[in-house]
């Protein structure tokens, strides 16, 4: 718990807001902002469109990601906040979804990655991060390493 005292979070409301201006910000662009391939030491970002559990209509947010071979990663974290985030329970509820990347369109279908897998992600993540394990010591789950595989689009 010592690491957790060293890092802050910005308050729930701040969070919400950046990401907010975030997706304005791709909306307003028409998506020629906001989205970026990942770079040695910077993750890149995506649009992850889902269909709601409940509602089965499509949801999109954008995510941090790196890239594994052919797969791309993402971390479950809800800004650092507890529960899991809207987008993971939808992934959990129907794993094949869509993602839009600086340079196209990719259909994926999701897993969580466990054991020595998760360890060998968790510690690429560690890479763009020096804090992340103080981070994740500020929540009371585990944070969940998701791989999205790609898949064949049906015809």
């Amino acid at each position: 718990m010592e690491s957790a005292r060293r890092v802050r979070v910005p308050p729930r409301w701040f969070v919400r807001g950046a990401w907010a201006v975030h997706r304005g910000i791709y909306r307003i662009s028409g998506g020629r902002l906001g989205l970026w391939r990942p770079r040695a030491t910077k993750w890149g970002t995506l649009r992850l469109t889902t269909l709601g559990r409940r509602s089965g209509r499509e949801r999109s947010v954008i995510l941090a990601y790196f890239e594994d071979g052919p797969d791309l990663v993402l971390l479950s974290m809800n800004g650092w906040g507890e529960g899991e985030p809207a987008w993971r329970l939808n992934l959990r509820a129907h794993p094949e979804a869509t993602v839009e990347l600086p340079d196209g369109v990719r259909a994926v279908r999701a897993r969580e990655a466990v054991g020595d897998e998760r360890a060998r992600l968790w510690a690429r993540w560690r890479e763009f991060d020096e804090k992340l394990d103080a981070y994740a010591a500020l929540r009371s789950t585990e944070s969940v390493v998701i791989v999205l595989e790609p898949r064949p689009v049906a015809a």
